[in-house]
């Protein structure tokens, strides 16, 4: 079992270097994988838990989190697709991939907050359909030298889009979500799973669907990684074994706190418990 952590840029830590320490504190912990969290406004329940206090932004605080660390994975838990354009989004994470040397990992979603959709403009409902058809463009922009694309959404011609990411074909590309509909995507055009705090049962409920939609879309491997976000609270050396015996291959854990001495603090716990037992 692979352990990754969530970084706090999403509980209104005031100093972004603050959030970055904790990822280099987690890396040198021994966790395999580090990770941020996005959105672009406090709306609904962010607004709720952060009035004006920050969410830092997911894409810059990689960056720089890959220029301070040297082998965890550098993942997003979950880049909200509606909200952001797969030209400009390519190009920024093939560079990303190029900085963190072929350590991206690209978690996505479609998001689940109206009022930040009506905010930024972005119809809510269809907002599954453009994910599909972002994740379409994506894959086209990283891997074709010039690519051509006819949808409702986007439409173009020969394009180029340079530089491509480090990993061939591309950063592999985990879908968010614990719907059907979201099973059906990680079928079609995911690399794997990033479900959110599903238990192991939960789990286990989902992947006899995503087998066989993985199988019937002629992809069963996508089925085989799957990397599940959980509170760290959850975890212990029996959760571990059900998470495995369900089929996934990595946990993923937060803290709900701005208290980065605690965060830290708790790091160190779960390395001496968990990461110490593998």
């Amino acid at each position: 079992m692979d352990f990754g952590f969530v970084l706090p840029n999403h509980v209104g830590v005031e100093d972004p270097y603050d959030v970055i320490s904790v990822g280099v504190h987690a890396e040198a912990a021994g966790f395999d994988s580090l990770w941020v969290n996005h959105h672009v406004i406090n709306s609904g329940y962010v607004r709720e838990r952060l009035g004006t206090r920050p969410y830092h932004d997911a894409l810059i605080l990689l960056t720089w989190l890959a220029s301070k660390t040297h082998h965890a994975r550098l993942g997003t838990s979950v880049l909200v697709l509606p909200y952001l354009h797969p030209m400009v989004l390519a190009r920024e994470l093939a560079t990303l991939d190029q900085l963190a040397q072929g350590r991206l990992v690209v978690g996505i979603g479609v998001g689940s907050l109206p009022d930040e959709n009506e905010a930024m403009g972005v119809p809510y409902r269809g907002r599954g359909r453009y994910a599909d058809e972002f994740l379409e463009v994506l894959r086209k922009l990283w891997t074709e030298e010039e690519a051509t694309f006819d949808g409702a959404h986007f439409a173009f011609e020969d394009v180029i889009s340079s530089p491509k990411p480090v990993q061939r074909p591309h950063p592999p590309i985990l879908v968010g979500g614990n719907k059907r509909a979201a099973l059906r995507r990680v079928a079609r055009l995911g690399d794997g799973w990033h479900p959110l705090m599903l238990s192991p049962d939960g789990v286990r409920d989902r992947m006899t669907y995503l087998r066989d939609e993985a199988t019937a879309a002629g992809r069963p491997d996508v089925a085989r990684r799957v990397s599940v976000r959980v509170d760290m609270s959850q975890v212990h050396p029996g959760s571990i074994a059900e998470y495995a015996d369900a089929g996934v291959g990595e946990l993923v854990v937060g803290l709900g706190t701005a208290d980065v001495d605690a965060i830290r603090a708790e790091i160190d716990r779960f390395a001496v418990a968990m990461l110490a037992a593998r």
